[in-house]
């Protein structure tokens, strides 16, 4: 009788146990975010960079508008954001964690390495575009040249001694550059840094002469004087350095993809989870804190949902594969 009852009462044990497993995968899909459980934002970049400033503001409005709920930042920067990157798409798909990342991550590191410690499409769910950002070319305070035309002039009079920076290998900052060099037949040397910090602070020591900066760097040197404004990479110019020209404008086509920041969950996120995080951060991403600080650094408001934005990340991946695969640059 004993074992006969045993048996009965782990079966229907085990019954109740499926039963709470699929109660409890739906009330994570009703009910977001779960009571007790903070939101992490996993930032692929270095504390104190342009999109870490972006992220801190997001988690804080996202706080706000989830009445009070914790929204922890963790940076998680290095190895072309792969070591970010791979956290979350290890994480449950639950909208507790969170990737807030550039281009560089779904759109241009699948195209550079042979293996990645993650499926860019499978690992992750596109919930919000945050942003539209894109990359400045400035040049050294002390370097031989002001404009486009000049600097082309002086690496063409000094075959391979123009150097550039960039914020790691197969990042915007170097891709840029390289299409440069297809572009205007000027051979430089490639000088990469740990991160946008590291690169913007040895051109403004004059270690290296020029950098393709993200907006929000690149606005605040120039109008500091630390550097000087060379180009913009973009199809129009820069709202806050409307005097300076873009690289089309000066002669030279094809170095204006724009770039972007924006947020991602884990993989096979359900729709319905998927609408309700995507909703939020839309809603925030179009904050007047949010504008005002994209505007400020020199960037373009954009709260692109998540069915949007995986229509743009898709398409920005075909681009930068086409650029990758004309420069001939693999990381491996």
């Amino acid at each position: 009788m004993i074992r006969r009852f045993t048996r009965r009462s782990c079966l229907a044990l085990g019954v109740i146990a499926l039963g709470l497993q699929g109660t409890s995968s739906a009330w994570a899909d009703e009910v977001w975010p779960q009571p007790g459980k903070p939101i992490r934002i996993v930032v692929p970049l270095p504390a104190g960079s342009g999109s870490d400033v972006a992220a801190r503001l997001l988690g804080k409005l996202m706080s706000d508008e989830l009445k009070g709920h914790p929204v922890i930042i963790e940076n998680k920067p290095g190895a072309s954001t792969f070591i970010g990157a791979q956290d979350v798409a290890r994480s449950a798909p639950d909208g507790h964690s969170l990737l807030y990342t550039i281009v560089i991550t779904h759109t241009q590191n699948p195209h550079l390495y042979a293996k990645l410690p993650y499926d860019p499409v499978k690992d992750f769910t596109p919930l919000a575009q945050v942003m539209k950002s894109a990359t400045v070319l400035i040049a050294a305070p002390n370097a031989p040249f002001s404009n486009l035309k000049e600097l082309v002039a002086y690496g063409k009079a000094h075959p391979e001694k123009l150097n550039y920076a960039s914020y790691s290998p197969g990042s915007t900052s170097h891709l840029n550059a390289e299409l440069l060099q297809m572009r205007t037949g000027v051979k430089m040397l490639h000088v990469p840094y740990k991160g946008a910090t590291d690169a913007s602070r040895a051109l403004v020591a004059g270690d290296v002469q020029i950098y393709f900066d993200g907006t929000a760097s690149a606005v605040g040197l120039i109008k500091a004087g630390k550097a000087k404004g060379i180009g913009a990479a973009t199809p129009t110019r820069v709202p806050a350095l409307p005097d300076l020209p873009t690289i089309q404008e000066q002669g030279v086509d094809g170095i204006n993809i724009v770039g972007w920041q924006g947020v991602f969950g884990g993989g096979r996120m359900s729709p319905a989870l998927t609408e309700k995080v995507s909703a939020v951060l839309s809603k925030v991403s179009r904050s007047k804190e949010m504008l005002a600080l994209i505007e400020t650094q020199g960037n373009e408001a954009s709260g692109a949902g998540a069915a949007e934005f995986a229509r743009i990340v898709a398409s920005d991946s075909t681009k930068w594969g086409e650029v990758i695969k004309a420069a001939g640059i693999k990381l491996d």
